[in-house]
C-alpha cells in the first residue's frame, strides 16, 4: 500500500468533514451591545419628542399577517394581507389590509375628532367607532390608532412628572403612571405604559400597554428602522399583539412587513377619503364608545 497516498486521502476526508461540520454549525449571534443610557427622564423624553416633531406625512406599503380568534370555532385563524398605511401627523392615520377574497379585511383610521376600526372577516364582522373625548386610553379596543402611531415613531408625550426612568441591560425603560391625583393621595399611580429603548441608537424596540388593573392589554415590537426624512425613523417590522379582556389570551395580532416607506403630500380629496370614517353598512356588529364603554347598536 502507498502509505503516502493513504495519508493524503485521510487528510482530505478530515478537511472535508471539518468544512461540512463548520457549515452546519449554528451561527453565533452577536450579543446586544450594552452602552450607558440617559441620565434623566427629561433627557430620555426629549429624544422621543424631537423625533416625533420631525415626523412627516408618509405612505407605507407592504405585507401583513392578521391573526385573530374565531369565537365560534374556538380557534385562531391567520389571514395574509397586502397593506398600505397613510399617516398625516399629528393624529390622522389610515391603515387598510386586503385579503385575497376580502377587500378591506381590516381598516383602522383616525382624525382630530374620532377614530374607528373595521374587521370584515365574517367570523368577526365588527365596526368600532368613537370620539377621542369618549376614550383616553386603549382599553376595550383591539387595536387603537394611537398604538399604531406610536409604533411608527409618532408619540404623544405628556407631562414629565408622569414618567420614570430605569435601565434593564441594553435598554432604557420609560414607565408611565396615571397621575396620582386621579387616584387616592397615597397611591403612586397605576402603570399604563412601558417603553423599551435600545440605549445605543435610542430607538424604541418595544411598547407595553396596561389597563387600570395593571394587566397587559397590548404590546408592540419594532425593528428594522429606516430614516424616512431627516432624523425621523420608521420601523419596517412592526408586531402588534392585543389580548382578551378576561383571560389575557391573545385575541388579535398584526405583523407588518413594510417594503416601501416614503414622504407624501395628500390632496384635499385624499384627506376627505382616507381620514373620515367609512359607512357602517354591511357589518353584523357596530359598537360605539359611550362614556368609556363599547355599546353595541341596534340595527
Amino acid at each position: 500500500m502507498n502509505y503516502q497516498h493513504y495519508n493524503l486521502r485521510l487528510y482530505f476526508y478530515y478537511a472535508a468533514a471539518i468544512l461540512i461540520f463548520a457549515g452546519c454549525a449554528p451561527e453565533i449571534q452577536k450579543p446586544v451591545e450594552v452602552v450607558p443610557g440617559k441620565e434623566s427622564v427629561a433627557e430620555a423624553l426629549s429624544v422621543l419628542k424631537a423625533r416625533s416633531q420631525n415626523a412627516v406625512p408618509l405612505l407605507a406599503k407592504g405585507r401583513c399577517l392578521l391573526r385573530y380568534y374565531d369565537t365560534d370555532k374556538k380557534k385562531h385563524k391567520k389571514e395574509p394581507l397586502t397593506v398600505r398605511v397613510l399617516v398625516k401627523p399629528p393624529i390622522e392615520i389610515y391603515l387598510q389590509g386586503d385579503a385575497t377574497l376580502v377587500h378591506k379585511a381590516i381598516v383602522l383610521g383616525s382624525n382630530e375628532r374620532e377614530f374607528w376600526l373595521l374587521l370584515k372577516p365574517k367570523e368577526i364582522s365588527k365596526y368600532w367607532w368613537s370620539q377621542w373625548s369618549e376614550q383616553d386610553s386603549s382599553e376595550g379596543l383591539l387595536i387603537n390608532p394611537r398604538t399604531v402611531f406610536e409604533a411608527l415613531g409618532i408619540m404623544d408625550i405628556d407631562a414629565e412628572e408622569n414618567w420614570s426612568l430605569s435601565n434593564e441591560g441594553a435598554f432604557d425603560v420609560l414607565t408611565r403612571r396615571e397621575p396620582p391625583f386621579l387616584l387616592s393621595q397615597e397611591s403612586t399611580g397605576v402603570v399604563t405604559k412601558k417603553i423599551y429603548i435600545y440605549s445605543r441608537d435610542y430607538l424604541v424596540k418595544k411598547i407595553v400597554y396596561l389597563d387600570s388593573q395593571g394587566r397587559a392589554i397590548a404590546y408592540t415590537e419594532l425593528d428594522g428602522y429606516r430614516e424616512v426624512s431627516e432624523r425621523f425613523f420608521v420601523p419596517t417590522s412592526i408586531k402588534i399583539i392585543a389580548f382578551g379582556q378576561n383571560d389575557g389570551e391573545e385575541s388579535l395580532s398584526i405583523n407588518l412587513d413594510l417594503k416601501s416607506i416614503k414622504p407624501v403630500k395628500f390632496t384635499e380629496r385624499q384627506q376627505n377619503v382616507y381620514f373620515n370614517p367609512p359607512p357602517q353598512r354591511g357589518f353584523k356588529h357596530i359598537l360605539v364608545n359611550e362614556g368609556g364603554k363599547w355599546i353595541e347598536q341596534q340595527q
